[in-house]
């Protein structure tokens, strides 16, 4: 900005695992949601890897992105990101749309994952017909019809009550432990953190701490001891410092 360099993200080295529950925890500006737009692919690093499947993701052109996050990457967004023209049923059904999946096959599996998340009686909807907490899971919905390998959720509960964010969670971690993908959970609510395998915490742009946790039920966890974030090491995936940001 002008003269002033502004780093958002930096010395950051992770691995995510297929299959795992990720936090992360962040205040606002720390750079959370730079991170989790990085490994969906909507921002490329100024250095450094963004790797998935053996694939750089910073090295892909625009058209190259649009397919990987079709493919495989799934949104939850904390303003539901609905189109208020169409029904929820349709809503569900655009992601598969962008695949060209027939419409008959299209219809039938939103109708089954309108039944997962409680709405089989709302489809014909509108979204301003629907309630926050009804629009938030025609939005789980939608980022779950095509099966992808890597679902990220930002702020997912942040315009709902207390009662309806714990069923949204509840739904959210159910649907990814069922399938065993990927979730990535970008939040600033540690109660929200509880839920995830793994919470990273991030602090001006860096990694303050990463705590695992086990948790037998969603939102009760046992927190081990934080591993150390000295990030002057491999990453364990043939990344060297700083330069490996490894999912999948």
């Amino acid at each position: 900005m002008g003269e002033e360099r502004i780093v958002a993200l930096e010395d950051v080295s992770l691995t995510f695992e297929k299959g795992k529950i990720y936090c992360l925890l962040g205040t606002s500006g720390s750079g959370k949601s730079t991170l989790l737009n990085m490994l969906a692919g909507l921002e490329k690093p100024t250095k450094g890897s963004i790797i998935f499947m053996g694939k750089q993701l910073e090295k892909l052109n625009e058209t190259q992105l649009a397919l990987y996050r079709q493919r495989y990457v799934g949104f939850v967004f904390q303003s539901y990101n609905l189109l208020p023209t169409l029904t929820a049923l349709e809503n569900v059904t655009l992601p598969l749309t962008f695949r060209k999946v027939k419409k008959r096959e299209r219809i039938k599996k939103a109708k089954v994952m309108l039944k997962a998340v409680g709405l089989a009686h709302r489809w014909r909807h509108k979204p301003s017909e629907l309630s926050g907490g009804q629009q938030q899971r025609v939005s789980i919905a939608r980022a779950f019809i095509n099966d992808p390998q890597v679902v990220f959720a930002d702020e997912p509960t942040g315009n709902l009550d207390t009662r309806t964010t714990f069923e949204m969670m509840d739904l959210i971690i159910g649907i990814a432990r069922e399938r065993q993908q990927t979730l990535v959970i970008v939040t600033h609510d540690t109660e929200i953190a509880q839920y995830a395998d793994q919470v990273i915490r991030i602090k001006d742009g860096s990694v303050e701490s990463i705590l695992e946790q086990r948790a037998t039920m969603p939102g009760e966890a046992v927190i081990d001891e934080p591993e150390p974030t000295n990030m002057n090491h491999e990453t364990g995936t043939g990344g060297t410092e700083n330069e490996t940001i490894v999912y999948g």
